[in-house]
């Protein structure tokens, strides 16, 4: 047994293999998004769970139910009069105290019918999935008007490119593998149907029709690399300067390092002229399938909600997000019409079983997430007065101390979750970091570090910029911490900050 860790802690890590406890830890790591596509899965497997109508799973703070160790937490739900009247059997009134013992001080409304309506219309919210790339150019390849021989070629190549929108195989490659399916049997056996004087599918052929693909979509898509993904557009656009053709064919690398001067000395331009020319390279579209489908950004919506009320500042769960469950009376009808030996009083427990197993580990997710939340946010409460100037070293081991959980718990309750704050919406993870002692004996965070670097990159001289050795001795100097160089290297890194050659202004 682990030495330091809390009576509940090491509670939670004896049951850690029970199929509740695996469960809610589970549920307790699904992002929000992936928690709500989790429910709607469980409504749809269990036809004994239901939404309460115009009810939200996070109460006030302080008020949530369920403890960190799962204990209830709610005065028992009275039976509404519109409910059957219970079964009489041991079965029955057993069911009944798992009923009565998930719902954990929530009204629960009766059945009258429309369940089967809530659960189709929670189903219905859910947006539908983005279309891929292939899938988005199928619906376009309606508007060409091919024969069956040169659509056959047209669906090869666009399920044969990438999500950038480059082909993945050559045009001989895509040929053979048409040619070798118009031979190929079909499902019944019977022979492919193919007019035997017809010539063998050519490269030739399949660039043509890779061709009028791209007049529907993108003139780079089915390029092989950036290199030809830039020529192609160049072509398209009309922009056969020889100066932009020469970067794109031998000088990516320079460009990608930012080594103007030797682009000019190479060919023979000014370097205003390198400058113009790499400006307007930088409007062509390097990726010409990310527009489509799958790359569609998905909003963020936090989890918590930090607000300021009075100087304090209160820290809630998005009320919004997380639907109340409860389990469905229905049962009771099952059970009325169930068989001695048919096995559905069985099934019915079961399934009742799951059901509260599930709104257990929902109350427990929340309990969880709020408690490890408020922690966070009084730790760091510079932050949110002062930004990230205020920012304080925090662990998770920290953390996990106060709420008296594994660090573990921490790190799932944490995981692809955000707050909303006054100082913006940020990742709970953000709030983690470690720090370094100042000359003055103060500790600064690695955030803090990090904004200073940032601050110092901002500020510096476009014509001169700062090393990174420059900026470890700026970082001394003005404000008291030593860091060494690849610290500053690192840190720059982790902000994509380009190195001090690649961000010179020539």
């Amino acid at each position: 047994m682990k030495l330091g860790l809390s009576q509940s802690a090491r509670l939670e890590q004896r049951l850690i293999q029970s199929p509740q406890m695996i469960q809610a830890m589970q549920i307790l790591q699904l992002s929000g998004l992936d928690l709500l596509d989790r429910i709607q899965q469980e409504l749809v497997e269990n036809p004994f769970l239901e939404v309460e109508e115009g009810k939200e799973n996070a109460p006030a703070p302080g008020a949530i139910p369920g403890g960190t160790e799962g204990e209830a937490a709610g005065a028992t739900a009275e039976r509404p009069e519109s409910a059957p009247e219970p079964a009489v059997d041991s079965l029955a009134e057993e069911l009944e105290r798992l009923e009565r013992d998930s719902s954990d001080g929530w009204t629960r409304r009766s059945s009258d019918g429309e369940e089967g309506d809530r659960k189709l219309e929670a189903m219905a919210n859910t947006p539908d999935a983005e279309k891929s790339l292939a899938e988005a150019l199928m619906e376009e390849l309606a508007f060409l008007d091919l024969d069956p021989r040169s659509k056959i070629i047209a669906e090869f190549i666009v399920w044969s490119l990438d999500e950038r929108g480059y082909l993945t195989q050559t045009l001989e490659e895509i040929a053979a593998e048409v040619e070798a399916e118009e031979r190929t049997p079909g499902e019944d056996g019977k022979p492919p149907v193919r007019d035997p004087a017809a010539p063998p599918v050519t490269p030739a052929e399949v660039a043509a029709v890779l061709e009028r693909v791209r007049g529907i979509s993108h003139p780079a898509i089915g390029a092989r690399d950036l290199k030809e993904c830039l020529r192609l557009q160049i072509a398209a656009l009309g922009l056969e300067n020889p100066l932009l053709v020469a970067i794109v064919e031998s000088h990516l690398e320079d460009l990608e390092q930012n080594r103007l001067p030797r682009i000019a000395k190479s060919t023979g331009k000014p370097i205003d002229a390198v400058k113009q020319a790499v400006a307007l390279l930088k409007t062509l579209d390097p990726h010409p399938g990310a527009g489509y489908g799958e790359t569609q950004v998905q909003a963020i919506t936090p989890d918590v909600v930090v607000e300021e009320q009075d100087g304090e500042y209160e820290v809630r769960l998005e009320r919004q997000r997380v639907p109340r469950l409860s389990l469905s009376p229905a049962y009771r009808e099952f059970l009325r019409q169930a068989k001695k030996g048919d096995g559905v009083r069985e099934w019915v427990k079961k399934r009742v079983e799951a059901a509260r197993w599930f709104i257990e580990a929902l109350h427990q997710r929340q309990s969880t997430l709020l408690k490890i939340a408020q922690v966070i946010f009084v730790r760091q409460k510079g932050f949110l007065e002062r930004g990230v100037a205020g920012f304080q070293p925090l662990r998770m081991q920290e953390v996990a101390d106060e709420v008296r959980v594994h660090i573990s718990t921490v790190s799932r309750a944490v995981a692809g979750k955000y707050a909303q704050t006054p100082r913006g919406i940020y990742p709970l993870k953000y709030f983690f970091a470690g720090g370094t002692q100042k000359a003055t004996g103060e500790v600064a965070s690695q955030v803090s570090i990090k904004q200073r670097i940032a601050d110092l990159v901002s500020g510096e001289n476009a014509d001169r910029p700062l090393s990174d050795d420059e900026l470890a001795k700026l970082l001394e100097e003005r404000d008291h911490v030593r860091i060494a160089r690849r610290t500053v290297t690192k840190y720059r890194k982790a902000l994509s900050i380009p190195s001090s050659n690649q961000r010179r202004k020539f």
